[in-house]
């Protein structure tokens, strides 16, 4: 017999699929109707099952990947955009797939049909399945333990920012010591709680408690954490023993990585050239000024190379000799620079530096070695990130925005570090893609400050 959690949880994935099935239906329509009369040799029953099957797969790899199916977290409109970039993605996937099965390009109106009409579907059902959700799903009664006001806002930020999920029905401070926790729980009686900033040992102790108590968990992680989670699972002498050390990728993913980063580089300087003359021309029409800038960042072990960039700033911006990163409405940004900056153009000419071998596709970006040391003097294990090459685009970049906090970009980054793998820099290739035209995800720090310190 299912639970009452198991429940809900098999209604979610109905919802979930009702999505999935009315754009296959679609697309089966679409099928039948533009592409199958084209392929060279008609497929019996089983073949055009066969197609449609793939078109199911994409679509929810693609939906599942771009958050799609994130209903207790995301709002009605981070549902449809998840979905339209969903229905993009397939239906680009798609017309590779019949160009194989037709041996010609496809013709390219039908598809844009069927993506304008899986974008449709999910405007349509995105608000419908949102409310659904939340009525299985009420707002949790919520307690937060904390170890320092710091990881008390973080936490009391996550049940405000997602507050159809959390009723925080209680604050207290682990120095009360375990039994007034336990006693607190008892009297609340909260269906989740939140831990933040807790020490491990003091944490295990609340997180047995709470699992006993059928009490739903969420930590917000230390760096040790991480560090934790990249450790190998080892049996000695007949124990389970842990293996932490400095992060060690294969030989074999060290040179598929590379290989990938030169093709990748080549293929975007290519089809971008004509992008790149004219944003250089116009750079150097605004103010007479060089068309990139260039800049000392490190990457693994610590080892600094130049990064370039257009220039999205006015000549001479940190004339001060102040190392900062940009703020929200900084005068120091040129109105070209406004849009290059935005549209992630002015990463562009990055291509060059992983083309070089400085930096990857994939990895934690690097930061500039004055702004590291400030970072290390409160955070000594910013270093940590330094284990692996740098690179253009990470999880701090897909989960993160520019102005997400140094120990918050540590602990993504240490994830990344954590699960290295050519499936895992593929996925994150796929997810930069929802985020390139997220304005959120390039907003600057406060004005007045020099970095997203705390």
């Amino acid at each position: 017999m299912l639970n009452e959690r198991q429940k809900r949880d098999l209604f979610l994935l109905l919802i979930n699929m009702s999505i999935v099935i009315a754009n296959t239906l679609w697309f089966r329509w679409l099928w039948y109707k533009y592409y199958f009369g084209r392929i060279r040799t008609p497929f019996v029953t089983l073949g055009n099952y066969a197609v449609i099957a793939i078109f199911l797969v994409l679509y929810i790899s693609f939906a599942k990947l771009y958050g799609g199916f994130d209903l207790k977290t995301s709002r009605t409109s981070e549902l449809v955009y998840s979905h339209v970039i969903a229905s993009v993605m397939t239906g680009l996937t798609m017309l590779i797939v019949l160009l194989l099965l037709i041996y010609h390009i496809p013709p390219i109106m039908p598809m844009l049909l069927g993506i304008a009409l899986w974008s449709l579907n999910s405007v349509v059902w995105s608000k419908p399945a949102n409310l659904l959700t939340n009525k299985v799903y009420p707002p949790a009664r919520t307690v937060i333990i904390y170890d320092n006001l710091t990881a008390f806002h973080k936490g009391e930020a996550i049940t405000k920012q997602v507050h159809w999920r959390f009723k925080v029905v209680g604050v207290i401070d682990v120095s009360v010591g375990n039994q007034m926790i336990f006693e607190y729980l008892r009297h609340k009686r909260p269906e989740a709680v939140m831990l933040c900033g807790i020490h491990s040992s003091q944490r295990n102790d609340v997180l047995k408690y709470c699992i006993e108590k059928d009490i739903m968990v969420y930590i917000r992680p230390n760096i040790g954490d991480y560090v934790v989670n990249s450790s190998k699972q080892l049996q000695m002498a007949s124990l389970p023993v842990m293996l932490c050390q400095r992060a060690e990728p294969s030989a074999l993913y060290l040179l598929c990585k590379r290989l990938f980063d030169i093709i990748f580089s080549l293929v975007i300087l290519i089809l971008t050239s004509p992008i790149l003359i004219i944003v250089g021309y116009l750079i150097h029409a605004y103010d007479k000024g060089p068309v990139l800038y260039s800049q000392v960042r490190l990457t693994k072990d610590g080892k600094q190379f130049k990064i370039y960039k257009f220039r999205s700033m006015k000549v001479n911006a940190e004339k001060d000799g102040v190392a900062r990163l940009a703020s929200q409405d900084d005068d120091r940004i040129t109105p070209i620079g406004k849009f290059i900056r935005a549209t992630r153009i002015d990463e562009l000419p990055q291509m060059i530096n992983i083309l070089k071998g400085d930096m990857s596709v994939v990895g934690p970006r690097p930061e500039r070695p004055e702004i590291t040391t400030r970072y290390e003097k409160g955070m000594p294990e910013f270093t940590l990130r330094l284990q692996v090459k740098a690179g253009l685009t990470g999880y701090a970049q897909v989960h993160g925005k520019y102005n997400t906090s140094p120990y918050d970009k540590l602990q993504m980054d240490l994830m990344y570090i954590a699960k290295q793998s050519i499936a895992t820099d593929f996925t994150i290739i796929l997810s930069t893609i929802k985020v390139i035209f997220m304005p959120e995800s390039t907003e600057g720090i406060g004005e007045g400050e020099v970095d997203a310190g705390e």
